[in-house]
């Protein structure tokens, strides 16, 4: 009897002991798998926003944050006998998942305008790329301002940056961005806190 009982503790605190081994491998598992996610979500944004055209290429901010979601104007490499064109990509937020939507190359300035202003359609392509997301925050940094959250100060800083440009000592040079970066705020279920990251404009 005495043997018995030593071995149905032990085999008690085996099977705890194996069930905590395999909890902790599951919770690993996920977490690996959460940091894969994150980090293509980033890198795509990285990448993008890198890429972002000047604001006198489209008539406005390349890059514009709203409640929607996130939407930026970048260049199109699409062959090395072709001029490049441009593209707008927008990252959205529906029912926990978010999609980069991404407009086919585009020609002129109406086409980027057009889609500047309009939904993606059928011609557009859209590749989820996180789930489980609550919201995503973007806050832009607008020189001299700093951070906002308001388009309304980056209309504004464009507005400046255009009438600066009938000073004759700078008649000659770029048009300025008026967003120069942005830092992109994920809440997620799985996450205690909110994961940040920024991202330079142009760069």
């Amino acid at each position: 009897m005495v043997a018995i009982a030593i071995l149905a503790v032990v085999a008690v605190l085996s099977w705890r002991g194996l069930d905590a081994i395999a909890r902790g491998r599951d919770a690993i598992s996920r977490s690996m798998d959460d940091e894969r996610v994150f980090a293509q979500l980033f890198d795509q944004m990285r990448i993008d926003a890198r890429q972002a055209v000047s604001d006198d290429e489209t008539g406005g901010s390349a890059i514009v944050a709203e409640r929607s979601g996130l939407q930026i104007v970048r260049t199109y490499a699409v062959g090395q006998d072709r001029a490049p064109r441009l593209q707008v990509v927008r990252y959205e937020v529906a029912n926990g998942l978010v999609t980069r939507y991404a407009s086919p190359p585009l020609r002129n300035f109406g086409q980027v305008r057009r889609a500047m202003r309009s939904g993606a359609d059928s011609t557009w392509t859209a590749v989820p790329l996180m789930s489980g997301v609550g919201e995503i925050q973007v806050r832009m940094f607008v020189p001299p301002g700093g951070w906002t959250m308001q388009m309304a100060d980056v209309r504004n800083a464009i507005e400046t940056n255009d009438n600066n440009l009938t000073i004759p000592q700078l008649a000659a040079m770029p048009l300025p961005r008026a967003v120069a970066g942005f830092k992109v705020s994920i809440r997620s279920s799985s996450l205690a806190r909110p994961i940040d990251r920024a991202f330079l404009v142009g760069e």
